[in-house]
């Protein structure tokens, strides 16, 4: 095996602590002669633990050791790899130092493991290689992940040389991509050292969708509209979605994720606290093959806060342009974000029939730089009634209409009034009465 990992040149900078780079070192000191074989054997076991923990985290299944060998091609992110998730695999000589790693990939996947196990005494190796995972629900590990690293080892198990390898793979970077942005939905942002940033995938993301938004129908027109047109290539705007608390605002852009996954769209989630880091974000985006979204929950500032104009500066008016393939998600309870007081007005300035305020137009012009801007507001009482009634058809519950609207009312009296979330919550209540 250390043999035909020297060969690796594009997929050759995996770090040294890697599963394989790990077996490739074991397998060099078994064919020094100068070995312990029982520390050799505990290497491997290490080694083959944490293949373990992958497959678990991932949900492989049949073949871990190929399995794995797929997850080490689609995250590693390269120029190779990235180029041909742009522009998919163009003539160049490139591809032939690609095709010269893909032959070392296709000995590695039909390799020979008897050898090891002979000498030491083990069969970890045939149990991988021929591995059942235990079934478990979804929502242990991320089914995006899962199902595409399962489907291109199966297909790269079927390839016959270097030549296929290469099909099969780069045509999986052009479709799909490559590394975290190619196999999950969102991320979550984490701070590195010196204001670096990482993307944290979001493993467990609702899989809700729009339809499980009862009502708010031109709510959800005005977001499929700007979001259908932001990942076809054409001019989307920023939006901002405002109003009453339990409305769906949230729901809604974690929909619209799920609705657009399949045409590379992406969320990442980003904190207040966090904006001083949105050009740091931007910068490691602004060249992928995918659309953004920028998430933004909950947003709003007190009157006493500035982070606000580092979002400002990047929404518009900052030197370095926006990316096309970058937007700005918001929600808020307030529509103007920043909190206004009466003392906001002692700077007015009369002049004729105009009043204006400096203090005011700065607090403003961060909601004015939403492009568009969506008001959800609380239900009457008949649209909450509706709203029950969906829920409660989709779940399959058959509750007399009368008995149902007269617990409805009773629930929304001591939870928070009428809203979407309430009726969602009280479907939850009347579900966990029922037998199993």
């Amino acid at each position: 095996m250390e043999r035909i990992v020297s060969k690796l040149l594009i997929y050759g900078d995996l770090p040294e602590e890697s599963i394989l780079m790990q077996l490739s070192g074991v397998c060099r000191e078994l064919h020094s002669g100068a070995y312990d074989k029982e520390k050799l054997i505990a290497r491997i076991y290490k080694q083959v633990k944490r293949l373990l923990e992958l497959g678990t985290s991932c949900a492989f299944d049949k073949n871990l050791w190929h399995n794995y060998l797929t997850y080490l091609l689609i995250m590693d992110e390269n120029p190779f790899t990235l180029t041909c998730e742009k522009v998919g695999s163009k003539e160049g000589s490139v591809n032939h130092f690609a095709k010269n790693d893909f032959l070392t990939f296709h000995k590695l996947f039909n390799y020979d493991f008897s050898e090891l196990e002979e000498k030491l005494g083990i069969d970890c190796f045939s149990c991988i290689t021929d591995y059942k995972a235990i079934e478990k629900p979804e929502l242990m590990y991320n089914t995006n992940v899962s199902e595409k690293v399962r489907c291109l080892s199966e297909k790269l198990e079927t390839a016959k040389n270097e030549d296929d390898f290469f099909d099969y793979v780069t045509v999986f970077y052009k479709e799909i991509g490559v590394g975290a942005f190619g196999l999950n939905k969102a991320f979550r942002l984490k701070e590195l050292p010196g204001e670096t940033v990482e993307f944290n995938p979001i493993n467990n993301m609702d899989s809700v969708v729009l339809d499980d938004l009862v009502g708010y129908e031109l709510q959800k027109e005005k977001l499929i509209a700007n979001t259908k047109a932001f990942v076809e290539g054409k001019k989307a705007n920023n939006v901002l979605l405002f109003g009453d608390s339990g409305t769906g605002k949230s729901t809604s852009i974690k929909a619209i994720v799920n609705e657009f996954y399949k045409d590379g769209l992406r969320m990442i989630e980003i904190y207040k606290h966090q904006f001083r880091l949105l050009s740091q974000l931007i910068s490691q985006i602004k060249n992928r093959n995918y659309k953004f979204i920028i998430y933004m929950d909950d947003l709003s500032f007190e009157e006493d806060e500035s982070d606000y104009k580092f979002l400002k500066a990047v929404i518009e008016g900052g030197v370095e342009t926006k990316p096309d393939n970058i937007l700005i998600y918001a929600t808020s309870n307030r529509r103007h974000l920043i909190k206004e007081t009466w003392k906001d007005r002692r700077d007015v300035e009369q002049d004729g029939d105009i009043h204006r305020s400096d203090t005011m137009e700065e607090k403003l012009s961060l909601a004015n730089r939403f492009g568009v801007t969506i008001g959800y507001y609380k239900p009457s009482r008949q649209e909450y009634y509706e709203i029950v009634k969906e829920l409660t058809i989709k779940e399959g519950l058959e509750i007399q209409e009368d008995e149902l609207l007269r617990e409805a009312d009773r629930w929304e009296l001591n939870h928070g009034g009428i809203s979407g979330r309430t009726a969602r919550q009280f479907v939850n209540y009347l579900l966990s009465r029922v037998p199993l």
